[in-house]
């Protein structure tokens, strides 16, 4: 079975945040430890789990991944791993029908 997980990454070096979908977390975050200097994550080394949701689908976890980043909120995604409930509204507003 495949797992989708929305993950957010953070960076205490560049006090920021990152967004993403994969279906294999672990082969994901070494690609954001190893990116190439053109990427986004390539401006820190320092990359954690901040956050991650496990989602039924691919479509839900683009969808919920889409949500997140449309927020541009550094107080929505503290509030996500602050309470739970939030990640609960979110995997039934983006119920997959798939």
């Amino acid at each position: 079975m495949t797992n989708h997980i929305v993950y957010i990454l953070h960076s205490k070096k560049l006090n920021r945040y990152y967004i993403g979908y994969t279906s294999n977390f672990d082969l994901r975050l070494e690609f954001h430890k190893n990116a190439l200097s053109n990427k986004f994550t390539a401006n820190a080394n320092d990359w954690t789990l901040f956050f991650s949701l496990i989602c039924t689908n691919k479509p839900q976890a683009l969808s919920i991944e889409k949500h997140i980043k449309s927020m541009k909120s550094k107080i929505y995604i503290e509030n996500l791993a602050r309470y739970p409930e939030l990640s609960e509204k979110l995997l039934t507003k983006y119920k997959a029908d798939c």
